[in-house]
C-alpha cells in the first residue's frame, strides 16, 4: 500500500491518521546498516531542507497535519512510505514528493515506527489564561 498525504487529509481524527501510518517495526531492526551514510547525506542536502520547510508550512507545524496538535519542540518530517538504500541511490519519487511526507513530533514518529501507542496523546492540550504563568493564577 502506498500511503499518500491526499488520503490522510481525509481522515478526521488523530488516531485514524496514526493507524493509517503505523508500521509496527521492531526497535533495533536494521534498515540502512553500513549504508547509513547515504541517508545522512540525503538528510543534510539542500533539496531535503527545502522540501522539509515546505511540509512544515503546509502542515502548519501540526502533528500529522492535524489542527490543534501543534508541535512545540522539534519537528520531524516522516516518509509515509519507508525508504530504502535503492530509493536514495536512484532518487525515487517518494524521497522529495510532499505527497508522501508529513510533519510529526518525535513521539509520534517513534510510535509510528515501533507501534508504541502509549507515546501518543490523542487530545490537544486545552490552554487557559495564565496556565503557564504560576505567579498570575
Amino acid at each position: 500500500m502506498i500511503r499518500r498525504y491526499s488520503q490522510i487529509k481525509r481522515l478526521n481524527t488523530f488516531k485514524e491518521r496514526f493507524d493509517y501510518l503505523k508500521l509496527g517495526g521492531i526497535v533495533g531492526e536494521d534498515t540502512f546498516g553500513f549504508d547509513r551514510y547515504l541517508n545522512q547525506m540525503f538528510y543534510n542536502s539542500i533539496e531535503w531542507k527545502r522540501v522539509r520547510d515546505e511540509v512544515i508550512i503546509r502542515d502548519n507545524g501540526c502533528d500529522l497535519g492535524m489542527e490543534g496538535y501543534e508541535i512545540y519542540g522539534r519537528i520531524l518530517i516522516h516518509h509515509m512510505n519507508p525508504i530504502s538504500v535503492s530509493d536514495i541511490k536512484e532518487r525515487s519519487d517518494i524521497l522529495l514528493n510532499t505527497e508522501y511526507l508529513i510533519a510529526v513530533s518525535p513521539n509520534t514518529h517513534n510510535a509510528i515506527h515501533y507501534g508504541d501507542i502509549s507515546l501518543l496523546s490523542y487530545e490537544p492540550v486545552i490552554r487557559t489564561k495564565n496556565d503557564t504563568c504560576p505567579w498570575k493564577k
